[in-house]
């Protein structure tokens, strides 16, 4: 008699969430993809995460929420007499980008889809479209990945001239180094993939 083994469920094994989104947030998860050169679906997965560790971002969502939600310790009331927060269908150029959440992840997307009263795969497109929108979750993720490849010199270097162009800016808008690199994108599309040259070039002509 052959005994009939049931396969185990691996505690790391991961889901995957398919929302649809946007053409332009589309390629803007695409572009960040290409300047870190890290794969779309860990992009889109590091973006969300940041967006449910954001305060800015769960405040704003919380204009929606049909149901309580709760944030450390601070707790968003629902309203279900609020309408329903819905993907429009039929409004612009869509794309479908697939993700991949680890479990515990998984549910804390499930737990705001319950409070914007939404499927997981709507909450996913709602909190991507929140979390790019906002500038220092954008921001924070280029800054550790240039920390993490720029060397010291370099990276000492950068901080020093950003420092030195906000402090002598006759304009209000601070330069950050998530609009530096929107700004040497085109030398990126020009062939040159590796983010950390192209900066280390703009700082020997900077300097």
């Amino acid at each position: 008699m052959i005994e009939e083994r049931t396969r185990k469920t691996r505690s790391d094994k991961k889901k995957d969430i398919k929302p649809t989104i946007n053409l332009k947030l589309h390629e803007c998860i695409y572009r960040l993809s290409y300047i870190t050169n890290k794969p779309v679906k860990d992009v889109g997965v590091h973006i969300c995460m940041a967006g449910l560790e954001s305060q800015k971002v769960i405040e704003l969502l919380s204009n929606n929420f049909r149901r309580t939600y709760k944030m450390n310790s601070t707790v968003y009331f629902g309203d279900l007499n609020k309408s329903g927060l819905k993907i429009k269908k039929g409004e612009g150029i869509k794309r479908r980008i697939t993700l991949r959440f680890v479990q515990s992840s998984f549910d804390q997307i499930a737990e705001l889809a319950f409070a914007l009263d939404v499927t997981p795969s709507s909450a996913t497109a709602i909190l991507l479209d929140a979390a790019v929108r906002n500038t220092d979750v954008v921001n924070n993720y280029l800054k550790e990945y240039v920390e993490e490849t720029l060397d010291n010199n370099r990276m000492r270097e950068l901080k020093e001239v950003l420092d030195y162009i906000n402090k002598n800016n006759p304009y209000d808008e601070e330069i950050t180094l998530s609009s530096l690199v929107r700004y040497l994108f085109e030398d990126l599309m020009d062939g040159t993939r590796n983010i950390t040259k192209v900066i280390g070039n703009w700082l020997d002509k900077y300097k």
